[in-house]
């Protein structure tokens, strides 16, 4: 049985979504579940519960990483061999063998510093990298870095693609996953010095090399991974997603606020509304993974509910499954000899 930790205390709204989204994900995905976070609050949560011939147990976890958590005290609180906080709790349980992957919907920064200090880097890894998957027009796509990394070398960025074509392959689904660098112009030879600098290492690479892509490449399917640093990435995911959610919300506010015809026309289309709201919904994929720390680390929206929750857990399993982390060793490995 897939051991999968969940952060009990990182959701905006904790415990509640948090330890029910673990639930449904016991008895849907067929997991153990192990709850780390300060018991005295999930346990009320938890037995509320139908827990009923499912695998679920508490690890106590007193202290939590907020976003007041940030430079010096971070590090500190993430490298303390003795650190009582849910985070460095639960990925101690991931770094002893005693559970396969660890969940979290709590503050991405201190889920990158509290993975790199007690988890490590894959060896050969320079910076792991946050890798959400982007809705496009012919499926998904692997961005990647989107804010773990601001200021990257180009030999990151070729990690980075090396990392993400992995996932793509393993975990999407995926053969031979087409890789493109994020710029300002399709042509090679555009872009800033970073993205110059990385293509040669790209061509030179066994990654199947698309070359520089637009940002609307990347929302019209081109690619499977998008490479990018975390400045960048950052400023896509955060866009894409405002964008998503204005045009939803405009949508609604003008049936509302429209005339009867109007109405009728909103609710012919609703279910077309309703899928497309379900491929904009972040919640479908749960959870983004931490590529290049040496575990298996997925970090979820704070404002994630039970629903996000439960797939993040789903994500983390077929990540087990498909033993992606052996995988990536092995291709950073490879990579290595040349």
């Amino acid at each position: 049985m897939v051991r999968i930790v969940v952060d009990a205390m990182g959701s905006d709204d904790f415990p509640k979504p948090d330890v029910e989204g673990a639930v449904m994900a016991a008895r849907e995905y067929g997991v153990e579940i192990i709850l780390v976070g300060d018991e005295s609050i999930i346990k009320p949560v938890l037995n509320a519960q139908n827990t009923s011939g499912l695998s679920i147990r508490i690890v106590n976890a007193p202290e939590t990483l907020t976003m007041e958590d940030k430079g010096e005290n971070l590090v500190l609180k993430a490298r303390n061999k003795d650190a009582k906080n849910s985070m460095a709790v639960g990925i101690d349980l991931v770094k002893s063998g005693e559970a396969d992957a660890f969940v979290s919907a709590g503050n991405t920064g201190a889920g990158m510093v509290t993975a790199l200090f007690r988890l490590g880097r894959i060896r050969g890894v320079d910076r792991p990298a946050l890798a959400p998957i982007f809705p496009t027009a012919t499926g998904t796509c692997v961005v990647l870095d989107i804010g773990a990394n601001p200021d990257c070398k180009p030999e990151n960025l070729l990690q980075f693609g090396i990392l993400g074509s992995i996932y793509a392959e393993k975990v999407r689904g995926v053969k031979n996953p087409k890789v493109g660098l994020v710029s300002n112009g399709e042509e090679e030879g555009k872009g800033n010095e970073l993205v110059k600098g990385a293509t040669p290492l790209f061509k030179a690479s066994n990654l199947n090399y698309f070359g520089n892509v637009e940002g609307k490449e990347v929302i019209g399917g081109k690619v499977d991974v998008a490479v990018t640093d975390g400045f960048t990435g950052n400023v896509m995911l955060k866009t894409s997603e405002a964008v998503a959610k204005l045009i939803t919300d405009k949508i609604r506010e003008i049936i509302k606020n429209g005339n009867i015809l109007t109405k009728i026309g909103g609710l012919l289309v609703k279910p077309a509304l309703g899928a497309i709201k379900k491929l904009l919904d972040p919640g479908e994929q749960g959870a983004a993974p931490m590529l290049g720390v040496n575990g298996l680390v997925f970090i979820g929206h704070g404002r994630s509910d039970a629903f996000a929750m439960k797939n993040a857990v789903r994500v983390a399993k077929h990540a087990v499954d498909v033993k992606v982390l052996d995988a990536m060793k092995s291709a950073i490995e490879e990579s290595l000899k040349k």
